[in-house]
């Protein structure tokens, strides 16, 4: 029998499958990364991927392996091994744990919102595994204190414990479709502290910055600045469809009689528009901006431009990861 031709061994697996620069090839990328099936995968799979990826950028071709083989191999190691670091990353922090969890947390807190110690509940497991989620995809290979973690973890959970609280008792005497959305409030403004805080090291001592070939030029805070943005945005993005369109059509399904006669079928039901939202809104806001994200040499820090230039005189765009 005549063996398949062996693959090349130019194929560029550092870079996604699809063109970054477009917004469809992002989307294609990100439903590959957020697939939740990634979390069924064994510890031995996900070796034999590491494995496989490993060789291959060290110019070691398998026999017989195939390029369709060769991606999913690469997309298996993504899901599992931090871009910087290689380092396994923990099971609820990585990207296909997203829609699981979200869905579960976004589900109970918009369904559990009329209490002050439900919403306690709720804001607090949510800002913990955003810690999680934060702390996994940081962007760069810089490790964060113990006492850092800390005290992002609590100023965070603290910022949408209060958020949540303080909208809920203004919406006291507003229709009740208004109080359903303070969930929603809650966690904009908890993302915009969370990320920032779970990053500080970064924008205290940049991230590192890359020519188009991936050769390490210094570190950036204003390219770090840039990405914690770009993934707040993202992250909101993410939180809005979820946590959006479920009240309106419960609020609505509220009044029927079907949910009358059965109240318990509500946590369930909300549950699953919430995962019905997130399994499209995740890897579509993930892909508003690339992974690989850039800027011009002229925005960064006078000292890293001159650093820059010593090394190359002419290069014009950096590019780091901005994280997830």
């Amino acid at each position: 029998q005549k063996m398949p031709p062996s693959l090349p061994a130019t194929i560029n697996i550092r870079e996604p499958r699809w063109d970054q620069s477009t917004f469809q090839g992002r989307a294609k990328h990100f439903f590959m990364v957020t697939d939740p099936r990634n979390l069924l995968l064994s510890g031995a799979t996900l070796e034999e991927a590491r494995r496989v990826v490993e060789d291959y950028r060290a110019g070691t071709v398998h026999p017989g392996l195939t390029e369709d083989q060769l991606w999913r191999a690469k997309y298996i190691y993504d899901s599992a091994f931090h871009p910087d670091t290689g380092e396994k990353m923990i099971l609820v922090g990585r990207m296909s744990a997203q829609v699981p969890m979200n869905m579960t947390i976004t589900g109970c807190m918009l369904t559990f919102y009329r209490t002050t110690p439900a919403v306690l509940f709720w804001q607090w497991v949510n800002q913990s595994f955003n810690a999680v989620v934060n702390y996994t995809n940081r962007s760069g290979d810089a490790p964060i204190t113990p006492s850092q973690l800390g005290t992002a973890y609590v100023s965070a959970t603290t910022g949408a414990v209060v958020t949540a609280l303080g909208l809920k008792s203004l919406t006291k005497h507003l229709p009740a479709i208004i109080g359903r959305y303070v969930p929603f409030a809650a966690v904009a403004a908890a993302n915009c502290i969370n990320i920032p805080l779970m990053r500080q090291r970064e924008l205290k001592l940049g991230i590192p910055v890359t020519d188009e070939n991936g050769n390490r030029l210094g570190e950036s805070t204003a390219a770090a600045q840039k990405a914690i943005f770009q993934v707040v945005v993202s992250r909101i993005g993410m939180a809005a469809p979820a946590m959006a369109i479920p009240p309106v059509i419960m609020n609505m399904l509220e009044k029927r009689a079907f949910l009358k006669r059965y109240p318990y079928l509500n946590a369930p039901l909300q549950v699953s528009l919430v995962g019905l939202c997130l399994v499209f809104a995740t890897p579509l806001c993930c892909a508003l901006f690339p992974q690989k994200s850039s800027m011009p040499v002229s925005s960064l820090e006078p000292e890293v431009q001159d650093e820059i230039r010593k090394k190359d005189p002419w290069l014009e765009t950096v590019y780091f990861n901005k994280g997830l």
